[in-house]
């Protein structure tokens, strides 16, 4: 037999008399901890936290609109016989290019308003909050059963034992990979690296470009292992958006070498 991680979806679990949905609880905890560790960082820099916890509600509130909107824009078959299930964040179904394009407008928007906030801490101080936000939020994929490839034999494969799936549908007992489990493994060592950068109180900038290349390159690979995402020339929306992550990186790493070649010089 392969070995695997055996695995049973649990969409929703009891605590007491209530029934909690799983996926919208890991959203909820990953949104609390991110923008705790996103104002954590502003206040370490010095920035006045009270306008941006404005700034950090709205980036939520506008990223989950945009992240549904993508994801029922590219599933409209599934909301045909029910379409107030459009508004059922808890069940699952949120595509990250959505919220990171609102996000980038509104920030974008918001700098141009309020010049005298430093983009680049305030960019680092999001995305060291946005790291740790998407680990914790890949765990409530885990749990309905989404992001799923095709049958393999790699170790890290989870073996189906049974339970509700948003793909599929999957025979107990196949193993298939499943990329959440695998963005939460490389999401780790991602969150420790930017803590410690922070830490370190790396020159501004860094952290951004950290952040863009490596999730960049880490989603764009493991989104060929997804055996239920659309396509367009072969690749997924999410790995559009990440090739524009990396070039991006790219060019803000470069401007922040040449300009402490410029100091040191």
């Amino acid at each position: 037999m392969i070995a695997a991680i055996p695995y049973r979806t649990f969409p929703s679990f009891h605590l007491g008399p209530l029934r909690l949905q799983t996926f919208g609880l890991f959203v909820a905890l990953g949104i609390l901890v991110g923008i705790a560790v996103f104002l954590r960082h502003a206040r370490a820099r010095g920035l006045e936290t009270r306008t941006l916890e404005g700034l950090a509600r709205w980036i939520v509130v506008l990223g989950l609109v945009g992240s549904r909107l993508l994801f029922v824009l590219t599933h409209l078959g599934e909301f045909a016989d029910r379409p107030l299930a459009a508004f059922a964040l808890w069940e699952g179904g949120l595509q990250f290019s959505g919220a990171f394009l609102v996000a980038v407008l509104l920030i974008v928007w918001w700098l141009r308003r309020h010049p005298e906030v430093p983009g680049r801490v305030l960019v680092d101080g999001i995305v060291l909050g946005l790291a740790p936000g998407l680990l914790i939020g890949r765990f409530g994929c885990v749990a309905v059963g989404e992001h799923l490839g095709g049958p393999t034999s790699f170790v890290l494969g989870w073996r189906y034992l049974g339970g509700e799936t948003r793909e599929g549908p999957l025979v107990p007992g196949v193993v298939v990979h499943n990329t959440a489990i695998y963005e939460i493994l490389l999401l780790a060592p991602l969150v420790v690296l930017l803590v410690w950068m922070a830490r370190r109180r790396v020159p501004d900038g860094w952290l951004t470009a950290t952040f863009l290349l490596w999730y960049g390159v880490q989603r764009f690979a493991t989104d060929f292992l997804r055996a239920y995402d659309r396509t367009v020339l072969g690749l997924t929306g999410a790995q559009y958006l990440c090739l524009g992550m990396v070039v991006a990186g790219l060019v803000l790493a470069r401007r922040l070498r040449r300009e402490r070649l410029q100091v040191a010089s």
